[in-house]
């Protein structure tokens, strides 16, 4: 989410979606298919759309062993019409030549005792269904017909009613298939909960006060299961809601990066002075690093070593020599203290430091051990009221790549609500790349819902001199417009996406940069021109502080609910209290749990961005 510079003791932002990389299947490496071990009248082939998002979706293969002898291996073959085509994929090696496709077993799944079963998945482009399905040679369902028996379609998207402290009545309208829908599965937040002949159901058993994700599919006669319906989210009534907002509050979060005591002088007591911390409910402490499998302390002089003077300090008591706690810690225990409603959580990862996450969720219960002994150190235990990881980015690239699989992330978060309890709010930063087929179709993030309290969705840094040439555009649109320099690049996209996948909008909040992004070298004053590299920023080309441009470079114009600024040959975007205002509507419109910001110091010294936010959200 942040990068950190080779300057000393300075880091700085760096951009969210740009490095776009496909996960592209490596056809050509691939070499050809051994004989299939077992003739196909002893297994099944099934199909089933996952998941589907317009430009694309998720497509997996079921297979499993209907005889009574054990299969050394497997291929799947089928047939895509015109226009739908695979784009990668994950437990199987696929290839594909013209139309037809063909899935072989990797080198640990391909033995298959009887009546045991294996699933492969790929994502796709296209909305075209396969046909023409083979199992080693012979039919899909096993007998003489080719393809064999269609799978059901998809169950409406379930309606929720008589919503109480401890159930919730769904009901859904029906699914067809060709040979009879037989039942329905009813999932919560990913996982089966119950298997019903109708079409309602009543879930009982529930927590109050606790946000769920339900979504159902049908089964034939045969057993075959069809795609999951859309998804419904549910919040019962009543409950104590922890460490995270009241009911039918906002959460107004923003970072403070350790890093920023510093060449910024920019200190826990700023955010007294400036008036942010009476109109903020959670602060991030960013960053400590991820490394070794383990959390680690970012800047342990930062963190709890610096001493402060009186009038440096929140409380104005200067620090002594022996005191067991110092630093920003123990500002932002004075913080609290001032203000008991704020709840700090410690951040991990970032820009630069997230390359450590794909050794770190190889053992996700020792990673979250790990981060548990650090964030509840007897030193500074009550500081802290959770923990947000900063993967930029599971599953694809960022600074480095990652090519943990899709569950990475829902297993690591599973890990830390398992370890943290649910008295610790447990949250992460999210790519917004909304791109067919780009980051956020590349993890299960619904899957990850469960565990978590809310999605730190960075819809920022879309667009930047990282494209030194341009063309010039805003680097935080809300929404899309024409001449956009990249489909799905902007706010609106990435949270529908979102929600598309079940993640229930009251855990999905907006981002917010508190910073311009610009250009030099331009001649138009609209969006979409040429540049010759970055502006000139005061600690990294490209980059300014809202307090700055304000007053060097005021808005010329606005675009897709964001700002942009022409001054001289230089051309920069950003948010506004005006802009910001617009979008917090916005926000609320979406039923979104909030808003966050990076970071505290791009605001003025009276926090007129924050003031905003507040406003913004009631």
């Amino acid at each position: 989410m942040n990068s950190q510079s080779a300057l000393p003791r300075a880091r700085f932002r760096s951009r969210a979606v740009a490095g776009l990389t496909a996960l592209l299947l490596p056809l050509a490496a691939l070499v050809g298919l051994a004989t299939p071990a077992q003739a196909a009248t002893s297994a099944t082939a099934t199909y089933t759309k996952a998941s589907d998002w317009g430009s694309g979706f998720e497509g997996k293969w079921t297979v499993k062993n209907t005889g009574t002898t054990s299969l050394s291996s497997w291929t799947v073959e089928w047939d895509f019409p015109a226009g739908t085509a695979v784009t990668s994929g994950w437990d199987a090696d696929i290839t594909g030549a013209a139309n037809h496709w063909t899935a072989k077993n990797k080198t640990w799944n391909g033995t298959l005792a009887p009546g045991a079963t294996v699933t492969f998945g790929f994502n796709g482009t296209g909305t075209g269904a396969p046909t023409g399905c083979k199992l080693n040679g012979g039919s899909c369902d096993g007998g003489p017909s080719v393809p064999g028996d269609n799978p059901p379609s998809a169950p409406g998207t379930p309606a929720a009613s008589e919503i109480t402290n401890t159930s919730v009545k769904l009901s859904w309208t029906a699914a067809t298939d060709d040979k009879g829908v037989k039942n329905y599965d009813v999932l919560r937040d990913g996982a089966k909960v119950a298997t019903v002949t109708g079409t309602t159901y009543t879930n009982t058993g529930l927590t109050a006060g606790t946000d769920y994700s339900y979504t159902v599919q049908a089964r034939d006669t045969a057993d075959q299961t069809g795609p999951v319906s859309g998804a419904r989210a549910v919040r019962t009534t009543g409950g104590d809601t922890g460490p995270g907002p009241g009911p039918g509050s906002k959460v107004k979060l923003g970072y403070f990066t350790e890093w920023g005591v510093y060449g910024r002088n920019y200190h826990v007591k700023n955010l007294d002075t400036s008036g942010s911390a009476a109109k903020i409910t959670h602060i991030n402490y960013a960053f400590g690093n991820v490394t070794g499998g383990k959390c680690t302390v970012g800047d342990s002089y930062a963190d709890y070593e610096k001493a402060y003077t009186a009038d440096q300090s929140v409380d104005g008591v200067a620090d002594t020599w022996d005191q067991p706690l110092r630093g920003s810690f123990n500002q932002l225990r004075k913080l609290k203290a001032k203000y008991p409603h704020i709840k700090v959580l410690w951040s991990f990862g970032g820009w630069t430091w997230s390359g450590g996450f794909g050794q770190a969720v190889q053992n996700p219960a020792a990673f979250a051990q790990s981060c548990y002994d650090l964030v509840e150190d007897p030193r500074w235990a009550d500081v802290f009221d959770g923990i947000d990881l900063d993967w930029e980015y599971p599953n694809a690239c960022g600074l480095t790549c990652d090519t943990s699989g899709p569950a990475s992330f829902k297993n690591m978060m599973q890990a830390m609500r398992a370890k943290f309890g649910a008295n610790n709010l447990v949250t992460a930063a999210t790519t917004a790349d909304a791109s067919a087929g780009g980051k956020i179709d590349k993890v299960d993030y619904a899957g990850a819902a469960q565990y978590m309290d809310w999605f730190n969705v960075m819809t920022y840094d879309f667009f930047g001199a990282f494209a030194a040439q341009g063309p010039t555009a805003p680097h935080s649109p809300l929404t899309s417009y024409p001449g956009i320099p990249q489909a799905g690049f902007n706010s609106a996209e990435a949270i529908a996406k979102f929600k598309a996948q079940g993640v229930p909008a009251n855990k999905l909040l907006l981002g917010i940069g508190f910073y311009g992004r610009g250009w030099t070298g331009v001649t138009q004053a609209t969006p979409g021109g040429t540049a010759t590299g970055a502006a000139p920023g005061t600690y990294e080309p490209g980059i300014e502080d809202y307090k700055v441009l304000k007053n060097t470079c005021p808005p010329t114009g606005t675009i897709a609910g964001t700002s942009y600024a022409k001054c001289g040959s230089n051309w920069w975007s950003y948010d506004t209290p005006a802009t910001i205002t617009s979008k917090m509507a916005w926000a609320n419109q979406q039923s979104l749990g909030g808003a966050f910001f990076w970071d505290f110091t791009g605001d003025t010294a009276n926090g007129e961005l924050v003031t905003a936010i507040n406003s913004g959200l009631g």
